[in-house]
């Protein structure tokens, strides 16, 4: 398949900023069992150590930790699955991002600053501030113009890439659950 190129990249951008702020949908939930092995789950559970059940995060490890484990800011990847259409040209492609979720939701740094809170299904994550960036992998996946693109300014400013974040109340997710910021007010009474 071919790349997307800059240009339909670029004519894209309003409709990834048309994604909802408050509250949004759980479109797609995948499971990465092994290194570039995916599996789009129906249902997911988040768990406080592992993060999705079943994924490889954790045995994977970091480069980014001094002694090479799984780095905890980085537990659950969630990317805007407008996004993630848009530069991977068809929706049997979202899965190859590598990320484990994708919310049609305003994941921008504005909207959803390190610290917030998204409730989905019977769990809660955590915005962490640890940049997801991309990597070669996304590259030889999407190409060189989705990668300027998600990583030019605007793209780092909207999370283009995706968003890393941490769980923070165990549960049950499924794909169609609402994903919605938790109010700060509900965050000091729990």
């Amino acid at each position: 398949m071919e790349h997307v190129s800059l240009a339909e990249l670029q004519a894209g951008l309003d409709h990834v900023r048309g994604a909802p702020a408050d509250s949004g949908t759980l479109e797609l939930i995948v499971c990465r069992p092994a290194i570039g092995q995916r599996e789009v789950l129906t249902e997911g559970t988040l768990d406080l150590v592992t993060g999705l059940t079943g994924d490889n995060w954790k045995a994977r490890g970091s480069t980014s930790t001094p002694d090479g484990a799984a780095h905890p800011d980085a537990q659950i990847t969630v990317m805007n699955a407008r996004a993630a259409l848009l530069v991977a040209g068809h929706p049997d492609r979202r899965p190859l991002a590598g990320d484990q979720l994708y919310a049609d939701l305003d994941i921008s740094v504005a909207n959803l600053p390190p610290g917030t809170r998204l409730a989905l299904g019977s769990a809660v994550i955590e915005v962490t501030g640890k940049p997801h960036l991309g990597c070669f992998k996304f590259l030889a996946r999407f190409g060189r113009d989705a990668m300027k693109f998600v990583n030019c300014r605007a793209g780092r400013e909207l999370r283009l890439r995706g968003l890393n974040a941490k769980v923070v109340v165990p549960g049950t997710i499924r794909a169609g659950d609402e994903i919605r910021k938790v109010p700060a007010a509900q965050l000091t009474r729990a």
